[in-house]
């Protein structure tokens, strides 16, 4: 059974009197624990559906579900706990509070859960990322790759069901950004998650099982 479902979804945008097509009926399923690359050339749509997918923004038309819920049948409280629970997002800026050190990032996700054993669960989290040497330090003590690594510790310490990443190397040098994509990989499959990443890198996109070309903000079949 597919846990992401989306169903002759389109997304347009309002500029002044003038409509934006971005995304065209899109139709598609991920299968549980499968990695899907959405890939295609900047202003294909990419991030519009990245974003659609986690709930952050709402199709024009069409429906999203996700492991099971219907996300257009969600007020923003309801939508904001079930991605709390059920998504994690990876962002290329890293999105990491400056006054936090690494543990405390890690942790926002588990408090704001009320999740038990917090600090040992977010301690294992930046092990698992090579990091547990570096969780008393402040973001601006750390280097690109950590940021990102830390990055996205948070977003898989609640153990979600599926990883949304928004080109995550994307920001890294070729050595830095293939270490941290090794690292992501390996825990995506130690603990059975979906992935999902946007990416223009199609060396990237082939270390998926699927990928889903965009262009034109329309899906092209082989």
């Amino acid at each position: 059974m597919a846990i992401v479902e989306v169903r002759q979804v389109s997304k347009e945008f309002q500029q002044g009197e003038t409509v934006i097509p971005v995304l065209r009926n899109l139709s598609f399923g991920v299968e549980s624990g499968e990695t899907v690359a959405i890939v295609g050339q900047s202003g294909s749509g990419k991030s519009t559906l990245l974003s659609l997918l986690a709930g952050l923004d709402q199709p024009s038309q069409g429906t999203i579900t996700v492991d099971g819920q219907s996300l257009g049948q969600l007020n923003q409280n309801e939508l904001t706990r079930f991605r709390g629970r059920s998504i994690g997002i990876i962002f290329q800026q890293f999105h990491l509070m400056r006054s936090l050190t690494a543990l405390e990032n890690v942790l926002l996700p588990l408090d704001i859960l009320g999740m038990s054993n917090a600090e040992e669960r977010a301690m294992d989290a930046l092990q698992l990322m090579g990091l547990g040497a570096r969780a008393k330090h402040l973001p601006q003590q750390l280097s690109g790759g950590e940021c990102q690594r830390v990055a996205i510790a948070r977003a898989f310490v609640v153990e979600p069901r599926i990883l949304l990443a928004d080109e995550p190397s994307g920001n890294l040098d070729t050595a830095t950004g293939e270490k941290v994509m090794n690292l992501l990989f390996d825990a995506v499959a130690q603990r059975g998650m979906t992935l999902i990443l946007v990416t223009h890198d199609m060396q990237l996109a082939s270390r998926c099982k699927n990928r889903l070309p965009l262009v034109q903000g329309q899906l092209q079949t082989p």
